[in-house]
Parts: C-alpha cells; sequence; structure tokens
C-alpha cells in the first residue's frame, strides 16, 4: 500500500508575482520548483500547518489565507493530498531557508515552469483568476 501523505501548500502571491522554491535534489520529485509547503501533523489544522511550515521554510508570517483548490494525486511512490491556500497577507519577505534555489515569478511564467505533476492543477487554478482583483 502506498503511503498518503497530506500537505498543506501556501501560493504566496505579492506584486503580481508568486513565489516559488525548487525542491533539493535528493528529496521526492527532487530539482522541480515548487509552492512552498508541508506535511500536515497529527494534531495541527491545515491552517497551522501551513503557518508553521511557511514560517520555517520561508520565514514568513502568516496574516490571512484562502481556500484556492484541493487535489488527491497518486505517484508511483506515494498519494499525496494538496490542500492549498491563496496567501497574500504576510510580514517578512520569503527567503528559502533550506538552502534550496527561490524566486518570484510572473503569472504567464508558471506554464513553462518545470512543477512536479500534482501542481499542474494549482497553475491551471490561477490561470483562470482574476488577480486584479486580489
Amino acid at each position: 500500500m502506498t503511503k498518503r501523505v497530506h500537505v498543506a501548500v501556501g501560493v504566496i502571491y505579492k506584486d503580481q508575482k508568486f513565489f516559488l522554491t525548487k525542491r533539493l535534489e535528493h528529496t521526492h520529485q527532487g530539482g522541480k520548483w515548487e509552492f512552498p509547503g508541508g506535511k500536515v501533523e497529527n494534531n495541527e489544522t491545515v491552517h497551522e500547518a501551513l503557518h508553521r511550515e511557511l514560517k520555517e521554510e520561508i520565514a514568513i508570517d502568516t496574516l490571512a489565507m484562502q481556500p484556492l483548490i484541493e487535489i488527491s494525486h497518486d505517484y508511483s511512490d506515494k498519494q499525496v493530498l494538496l490542500e492549498v491556500f491563496l496567501v497574500d497577507q504576510f510580514l517578512g519577505e520569503p527567503t528559502a531557508q533550506e538552502g534550496q534555489q527561490q524566486g518570484w515569478f510572473k503569472k504567464e511564467e508558471l506554464i513553462s515552469i518545470d512543477f512536479p505533476k500534482a501542481n499542474t492543477p494549482i497553475v491551471e487554478k490561477l490561470m483562470l483568476l482574476n488577480l486584479a482583483k486580489i
């Protein structure tokens, strides 16, 4: 039976751009870009997990988040359930804390970035949003 991992994901949005980090080579889906986040622990809500993970991974404090999309995806070696939130209110400047590459990308650039397959629906959803209202 494959392992199922529950992940809280933050789509960090500021000044018409999205903040991404690149997965370290030795990790699952290594070398691909991703929206930051991490595993939801047994004793926490998804919101608590996302706040904790974004603080640990990119050194920001979330002030508000809104649900964007929920994705269930099967890789050959594991299943993931991604609960994805748009985070456009936060304190601090996102900075990768684990030595990985980072960058700010415009919406139209997301289409050509190498993401893990589970992230494809996130990008598709962002393409449909009118971000001028955010």
